[in-house]
Parts: structure tokens; sequence; C-alpha cells
């Protein structure tokens, strides 16, 4: 890798050749769907492999002796990189597992409400219901404009659903389905005056975006580190304001930490340190490119494919025209043809993986570059969807 730079552009062959090298994609595909998890760099991945050694020499000696002030030691890193403190932060297995965390531990009342919008994830969509049949809470949903003109239609929305029962909004930075980034800052601020507490899935959206997680406005935040960061599988975020940890029920039985110790809602035994301690490394690598380079990379190579089929009939993007709303993830549809029909001719005839995703009664499919991907992969994309569209009028 270069040294650490300041600014490079979008479509500087050399600089991301060079990140590419770090990587070691299958030769066997295109891998256009690395929304579902982000490929470790090769030194992360390198040094997840000398970790698990460690761990497996020292066995219990490890896990007693060292493993705390190796944790602390990663919660710092993660705490410089997110802008908040080290004491507010819990590291996970996932978003998933951050989320069930925070809501299932949350103190709803019976009859309180709490708004979500048909986008959001399909977990976060599971545990609503959940506390709608296990303790009474109301669900009320948000329909989001596909692609908005402002963001204050999108805020519109969702302040409409609000009533004087409302307790929580969930609201997702970057919809998994679409790529569409969300307002949440204003979102949050918007319900934060009326009292209302604001939980953000940035589960797609740290390391992606170049933002701090104080920047959202949340008290709140749950995220991913196996995705942008680019840390290995098994390794999630949750951001809890240092006053509010004491609020949060642990969903883990645990009566060893004190009520406003984050650490209480983590008791899950004994996890495997290796993907944590891995984290460091990961977020060096990211150090290396810079979260704004990351950001302009990405979309410069989404704006790719989707400007080639924007115009093209038959062809339907699900995601927002204007640049600043999206970032790697998109998202397209053929019409007179099924979305999983376009994903197993995608990857049967021109070797490219991507994945279907459900937006409502609506099939489409989901693409996502990653740092490895190189320009001649989404213009292949882009001609093989034009050849598709073309087949099926």
């Amino acid at each position: 890798m270069p040294p650490t730079i300041t600014s490079v552009a979008a479509d500087d062959t050399a600089f991301w050749d060079a990140v590419r090298a770090q990587y070691a994609p299958s030769p066997d595909f295109i891998n256009l769907e690395n929304g579902y998890f982000g490929m470790p760099a090769n030194p992360v991945r390198a040094a997840l492999r000398r970790y698990q050694d460690e761990v497996d020499a020292e066995s219990s000696y490890f896990l007693r002796q060292r493993w705390p002030d190796r944790l602390a030691q990663v919660r710092q890193a993660l705490a410089a990189f997110t802008g908040v403190d080290a004491d507010e932060l819990l590291i996970t297995r996932s978003a998933v597992e951050s989320l069930n965390i925070v809501l299932q531990g949350y103190p709803f009342a019976p009859g309180d409400a709490i708004v979500y919008a048909h986008h959001d994830y399909d977990s976060a969509l599971d545990i609503v219901a959940t506390l709608a049949a296990r303790r009474g809470v109301v669900p009320v949903p948000v329909d989001v404009p596909l692609d908005a003109v402002s963001d204050a239609a999108i805020v519109a929305a969702y302040e409409s659903a609000i009533t004087p029962r409302t307790r929580v909004v969930l609201l997702t930075h970057i919809v998994h389905r679409t790529g569409q980034i969300m307002p949440v800052a204003a979102l949050a601020a918007m319900a934060r005056a009326r009292g209302i507490d604001v939980i953000i899935d940035a589960a797609h959206s740290l390391a992606q975006l170049d933002y701090r997680v104080p920047q959202l406005g949340a008290q709140f935040v749950v995220a991913n580190l196996h995705k942008w960061v680019g840390a290995p599988l098994g390794t999630g975020l949750l951001y809890i304001a240092r006053e509010r940890i004491a609020d949060i029920a642990p969903f883990y039985a645990d009566t060893s930490h004190a009520a406003g110790d984050i650490d209480k809602l983590g008791h899950v035994g004994a996890v495997p340190p290796a993907p944590v301690m891995a984290i460091e490394d990961a977020l060096a690598f990211h150090a290396q490119i810079g979260t704004a380079n990351k950001e302009a990379r990405l979309r410069w190579l989404a704006r790719r494919w989707m400007d080639a089929v924007r115009h093209v009939p038959g062809v339907r993007l699900y995601t927002p025209a204007d640049p600043a709303r999206h970032c790697a993830l998109g998202a397209f549809g053929i019409d007179g043809m099924a979305a999983a029909d376009v994903a197993r001719r995608l990857m049967d005839q021109h070797r490219i993986f991507t994945v279907v995703r459900q937006l409502g009664e609506v099939s489409l499919v989901r693409v996502t570059p990653h740092l490895f991907t190189r320009a001649q992969d989404v213009d292949a994309l882009a001609a093989a969807i034009i050849g598709l569209a073309a087949s099926a009028r």
C-alpha cells in the first residue's frame, strides 16, 4: 500500500490497483455482492491467523491473563475511530445482536409505540414484531419514497407517524435493499425535540460514509464491523450514550456489572478473541485509505454502472438518482424478468454474483462493489444488464 494520503481521486487507477492488490477475491467470478460481508484485506486475514495461533497456544492463560487488556486496547481504537468514549462502546457479534440488545432491553411499557420503516432490515422488522407480541409495543410503519425530492419530505413522513405514545424511532442509515442514504441526523433532531429516543441502524454506513458517531445525533447506534470496516466475521458494535446505559436491561443474564456499565449488556460467555483483535488491523488498513477516499471510490463505482443503464428501455433503478443519496449499494430490476432469474442469469452466463432483495411486493437485484472491484467489473455488469433487458423485450 502507498503511504497514508489526504485525498485521492476516485478514478486514480494506480492507487486503487494498489488497494486491490491487498485483497484476494476469488478469480472464478466477479463478486458484486459485498454488502453482506466485506472481505478483509490480506493484512487483516494474516493478523487473524496469527492471533488465532496465539490464543490456541496460550489457551486459558490468554483468556484469563491477557485478554482483558487486549480487549480494552481494541475498544480504545474503536473509540478513536467513532469519536465516542470507550466506555460507551460494546463489541458484539453483529449489528443484529446489537439491535436485539438495545431494543429488547429498552424500557417499553404496553401500548408504547415504535416508529420504523418498511425498508428497515429484515431482522429489525422481526424484533419489532417480537416486541409487539411479547410486550404489547405498537408498531407504526412508515413508507419512505424511493427517490425523495428532499430531506424535508422524508422527515415529514416520519413526523406524521408520531403520536403521544411514541417512545422510539428506529432509523436505518443506509437502506440495505436499495442503498438509499437516510437523513438520520435531521430525523434524530426532529424526534429528540419531541422527547423521543432514536435508535440508528448503521450496519452499512460505518466506514462506508465519512462521519463520526456523534454527528448522527442519536444516543443509541448499532453497527457492523465485518462489512465496511473490514474486520473478520463475528464483529459488531453497539454505542449507547453513557447517561442512557442504565436504562437498558441486559438481554443476557448478568449480575456482575453496575447498571451504568455497558459490559452488563455483553455477557454472552467465552467468545473468539482473534476476530476482535483483528479489528485494530482493519482500522489501520482503513486509515491508509481514508474514509472520504473510500466513500468517493465506492460511489464512483456505483455511479459507473448505474449511469450506463439508467436510460436503457426495460431497466428500472431503485436507488436514488442523486449521488449524494447513495454510495456503494444500488439496486435494479428488468421489466418482464423476475429478479431471481436476473441474478441467476448474471451468474450462470456472465459469472457476476449479485443478490435478490425484497422491497414490499417488489423483488430487486442488489449490486454492491468493494474496494477490490475494478472499473471493468462494473462495466461488465452494465453490459450484461443491457443484454438481459434486450432479451426481455
